[in-house]
């Protein structure tokens, strides 16, 4: 099947060297909960994230939550027709099963982070739903296998959402960024065989997972 990999997610946990800052300690008040277990929000966290490493890619968990929804609830994932990864900047993977449902609210797709990030895996009635690892993009892009690799940047040579999905097949991996600013990494790029560009506008992740997908779908549905 197709595996979808949203790379270079901005999702982690507070680290270390902010955990004291006042708006992170008064944030986890506010949730019952320590520091250390909480999502790095730029929305709460704006003070504390200034000047820290790769500021402007760090802090928006909420474009992750976005992504995941475009692509786990449409008949291509519900057919398990397309697979799932989600890589950190922190290079660990969020590995979602097939079959299922994440949260439509933020706030509980926060929560269940969090868990994960605590427990490693999720699981319901015995099924394993979700499971992080350490990996690198690299090394997942080993695990996968793919024939080729296509990545969608506004860097990339000119295309279009349809000519995009048509040089994806069952054997492809789909790299798209869900970071609020910046390009991939150099380490992420030398993995990825065609980089393409498929809208003369800036778009959100989400959106563009949502429209090439769609243009995917139409091909293995017709």
């Amino acid at each position: 099947m197709l595996s979808l990999v949203i790379a270079e997610a901005s999702l982690e946990l507070v680290p270390k060297e902010l955990q004291h800052h006042n708006s992170v300690v008064s944030h986890a008040r506010k949730m019952g909960k320590r520091p250390s277990e909480i999502l790095l929000d730029n929305s709460w966290h704006f003070g504390a994230m200034k000047g820290i490493k790769n500021e402007i890619k760090r802090g928006r968990p909420d474009l992750v939550h976005f992504c995941l929804l475009e692509a786990c609830t449409i008949p291509l994932y519900f057919e398990d027709e397309v697979s799932v990864y989600v890589h950190t900047l922190d290079d660990k993977v969020i590995i979602v099963e097939p079959g299922v449902h994440l949260p439509k609210s933020y706030h509980r797709f926060a929560g269940l982070m969090e868990k994960l990030f605590a427990e490693r895996v999720i699981k319901s009635d015995g099924q394993k739903l979700l499971e992080i690892k350490n990996m690198t993009f690299s090394d997942l892009i080993d695990k996968i296998k793919p024939e080729n690799v296509i990545g969608l940047s506004s860097e990339g040579t000119e295309s279009s959402y349809h000519d995009a999905a048509a040089t994806c097949t069952s054997e492809s991996c789909l790299v798209v960024g869900a970071f609020p600013k910046g390009d991939f990494s150099d380490s992420v790029k030398k993995r990825i065989d065609s980089l393409l560009s498929v809208d003369a506008n800036p778009l959100e992740a989400h959106v563009v997972i949502a429209r090439v997908l769609y243009e995917y779908e139409k091909t293995v549905f017709m």
